[in-house]
């Protein structure tokens, strides 16, 4: 299993609670390889985040051929090794980190992992773009590839998987940073919508999907007038491109130009929003700070909106719905096609099949 997060994102705060997780949950015997801090910085990370001594077996070493050594006497259950980049092989002449050396002390790891049925969790550095430093092979190896992600400088933090052997990909779990380490949210949702006192213009919240868990976020749309002969469109948690492509649609369909203004788009929380169900939100959010008007804080939306200005279904229609009730929203805007035969008791819902549609909703002329 591979890791990989920003410098300070809680990597190894979360491999060390995770190792003494297990080994309270049965007879795991876990092993940490730190090519990085020494077994006294380890320790005093430990105390701090109140983890008991007595359950974590350090070994400070980056040959590679070693670490294997003493796994194979030791035998644990599992192996953790911190990080991949600073591990090396006398084999090699290049230095630890290169190409060379990160591919072929992760095949010696990875083939040692199959042949001896130890997990195996890896900790990769990540570049400035946010992917896993190293050769691509490297998440080609390995059976699962995670990403740990989160403003380090906040409070929360999100595993996402992005490659899994073992089960589903797109999963998400959310945790809060607290002096006492790493917490589980249970319920995501709560934490991520701000609930303003008020209804604002250019804010709508919308159901998502990551993985199988439908998670309501809200997303923010600014619009202002542009002092720049070419207006600016920028993105926080979304894909720019899909803006660019849902203010086209705009202006061609419902006569709704932007050319002159810069849009800002942004999802609250500090998480990112990859599928097409949020066009229909950003629409809206695009519309309401256009408009001055505010949308009314019980309502949800969600849908995928074609270049002919046509909304589509998204999956997990139901499930979104239950969702956005059991958090005590009333209406939703959605696609004609993700109206399920029985709502949820207490919700109303308004399906559209067209842009334009949607957007009377906004107006007030149709609710």
């Amino acid at each position: 299993m591979l890791l990989g997060g920003d410098p300070g994102i809680g990597k190894t705060t979360l491999l060390l609670q995770s190792m003494v997780a297990t080994a309270e949950g049965g007879n795991f015997n876990s092993v940490y390889v730190s090519g990085e801090e020494s077994a006294s910085q380890l320790a005093i990370r430990a105390r701090r985040l109140g983890l008991p001594l007595s359950q974590l077996n350090v070994l400070t070493e980056t040959n590679v051929d070693i670490v294997i050594g003493e796994a194979t006497k030791n035998k644990p259950s599992i192996l953790v090794v911190d990080s991949i980049q600073t591990m090396y092989t006398e084999d090699l002449q290049s230095t630890p980190g290169s190409v060379g050396q990160v591919r072929e002390c992760a095949s010696r790891l990875v083939g040692f992992a199959k042949s001896t049925g130890i997990a195996i969790y890896l900790v990769g550095h990540v570049t400035k773009d946010g992917a896993i430093a190293g050769p691509r092979v490297l998440e080609h190896m390995v059976d699962v590839t995670l990403y740990f992600e989160g403003d380090p400088d906040g409070l929360y933090r999100m595993i996402r998987a992005i490659k899994n052997r073992f089960g589903a990909v797109n999963e998400l779990g959310v945790f809060a940073m607290t002096d006492q380490g790493l917490r589980e949210v249970a319920n995501p949702s709560a934490i991520l919508l701000s609930r303003h006192e008020k209804p604002v213009p250019g804010s709508v919240i919308m159901v998502t999907r990551e993985g199988t868990r439908p998670m309501l976020v809200e997303v923010q749309a600014l619009l202002n007038e542009s002092q720049v002969m070419n207006p600016r469109r920028v993105t926080v948690g979304l894909d720019q491109n899909r803006l660019s492509m849902l203010l086209a649609v705009l202006n061609r369909h419902c006569g709704i130009s932007t050319g002159s203004s810069d849009v800002f788009a942004n999802i609250v929380g500090g998480i990112r929003v990859g599928e097409t169900g949020a066009d229909l939100a950003i629409a809206m959010a695009v519309m309401s700070s256009l408009r001055d008007k505010a949308l009314p804080n019980d309502m949800i939306t969600f849908g995928e909106i074609g270049l002919a200005g046509e909304i589509r279904p998204v999956s997990g229609g139901a499930e979104r719905l239950k969702e956005a009730a059991k958090h005590g929203f009333k209406f939703a805007v959605v696609p004609i096609g993700n109206v399920p035969k029985l709502l949820p008791k207490g919700m109303k819902v308004k399906a559209v099949s067209r842009l334009e549609d949607a957007l009377k909703v906004i107006s007030g002329t149709e609710q």
